[in-house]
Parts: structure tokens; C-alpha cells; sequence
């Protein structure tokens, strides 16, 4: 599937895999290079030289330029290509919600993303050739709020419940249990919407507006997975 359609103020659920299904992270440092990425190749400035100076200098410190450390002083203001709303990582795929916030924001964005991306793990593992499937695939949402607040949930959420020892069959035979390993998960966007830490990579943009407290997103994320609720994106997710 390629890309639907979409406008300046579109909300679009992209998603990419490794090439053949193959592992696009193999260490936690290769977990926080992604991070990294994608707070920092969230700019219109910045070339993926500058981006490959600051994943060199930052190498022992990848948390902190995620969630802690401010825009380095000596670059322009910061000016981001999309909003990030939620995200995701697994072992060989990621997950993201974004907004179309300038013409062009997204593909520039995911083109910088997956170069880059790409070009850091070639280089670390010695390899040669594309790290994904192909290019991004995307589905732009229409004009329904549940559609919107169900992908959140799908996307920072069911997605880390797959990776639950045992699965998502057994996570749901515990959903205390399972939902504390979401809280626990460092890789998704999850922890931002409930109050435990800060990113500087999410926008909570409209989701903040519908859920305005920690509280509330976490209530509704426990229903809709308890009810299954998500199953009502079968036409928007992307096999």
C-alpha cells in the first residue's frame, strides 16, 4: 500500500518494517538512535550530516537528547517538518501518527528518517542496501475523532501488549500485569500520555485536548483494549 492522500492539517498513521521482515534495531543503543531521529530530523533546518555530528557526540548519552536536553544553542530555532503525536518501536517495525503541519512536512520527514535511519545502520553493522521494505506506507484518517483516539491506543499500546512475554492473548488474561509493562516500555510513546515523563518528540497536539489528564487516557486505553474496541480499525491498519 503507498500513501493516501493528504493535506495540510491531515492526521496520517505511517508505518514501515525491516526489508524482508528483518530487524531494524539489534541493541538498545540502535533502540535510542530511532528516538533520537526522530526528534531530531523533525526540523526543515537540518541535514543528515549535521543530525550524524550530533548521534557521534551523544553516543553515551542517547536519553538524554530525547527527553532531557534542550536544542543545541549553536542551530536556528528549531522549525519541525510534522507534529508527532504517538509512536512506536518494535523489534522490526515502528509505528507514527503525524500531522501534516507544512506541505511536503511528511514525505521530507519520513525521506530524512528512513535515509538516515538506514545509512547508520549500514555504516555500525557493515552491511549495504535498504534497512526497510520499500518506502513509508501511510493511512490518512478521516474525519472521526474515535477513529483517532483508537489508533492512538492500537499504536502506543496494543503494539507494546504483542511484545508481553507470552503475547497479547496472555496480556489480556492479565491486564494489570500487562499494562504495567506498557507503562515499563521505554520505546513507545505511551509513558508521554500518561504523565510519566516528557518528551521533546510528541506533540500531544488534539489528543491533549481529549484527554486532558493522564487519568482519562489511561481509562479509556485499559477499555478500549479490554473491548476490543480497536478492532474497529480493520479498514485503516496496514498489513
Amino acid at each position: 500500500m503507498r500513501v493516501e492522500p493528504f493535506t495540510v492539517g491531515s492526521y496520517v498513521h505511517v508505518y514501515n518494517r525491516g526489508n524482508r521482515k528483518a530487524d531494524i534495531v539489534r541493541d538498545i543503543k540502535d533502540k535510542w538512535r530511532v528516538m533520537q531521529a526522530l526528534r531530531f530530523f523533525n526540523d526543515s533546518h537540518l541535514s543528515q550530516n549535521i543530525l550524524r555530528a550530533v548521534l557521534e557526540l551523544n553516543s553515551n548519552q542517547l536519553p538524554n537528547t530525547v527527553f532531557e536536553a534542550g536544542w543545541p544553542p549553536n542551530w536556528p530555532e528549531k522549525d519541525p517538518l510534522v507534529k508527532i503525536l504517538c509512536y512506536f518501536l518494535g523489534p522490526n517495525h515502528f509505528h507514527l501518527l503525524l500531522k501534516e503541519i507544512i506541505e511536503g512536512g511528511i514525505s521530507k520527514f519520513m525521506q530524512k528518517l528512513g535515509t538516515g535511519l538506514t545509512n547508520y545502520f549500514n555504516l555500525k553493522y557493515q552491511e549495504v542496501g535498504t534497512l526497510f521494505q520499500g518506502s513509508y506506507k501511510g493511512r490518512t484518517l478521516k474525519n472521526n475523532q474515535r477513529y483517532l483516539e483508537y489508533l492512538s491506543v492500537y499504536i502506543q499500546v496494543k503494539n507494546v501488549l504483542e511484545l508481553f512475554p507470552g503475547g497479547f492473548k496472555k496480556a489480556l488474561e492479565n491486564l494489570d500485569e500487562a499494562f504495567k509493562f506498557v507503562e515499563e516500555y521505554q520505546f513507545s510513546s505511551y509513558r508521554d500520555a500518561v504523565g510519566l515523563r516528557k518528551s521533546l518528540i510528541i506533540d500531544r497536539d488534539i489528543l491533549g485536548k481529549i484527554f486532558p489528564t493522564p487519568e482519562a487516557y489511561k481509562q479509556f486505553a485499559r477499555d478500549t483494549i479490554k473491548g476490543m474496541k480497536y478492532e474497529v480499525l480493520s479498514d485503516l491498519l496496514i498489513d
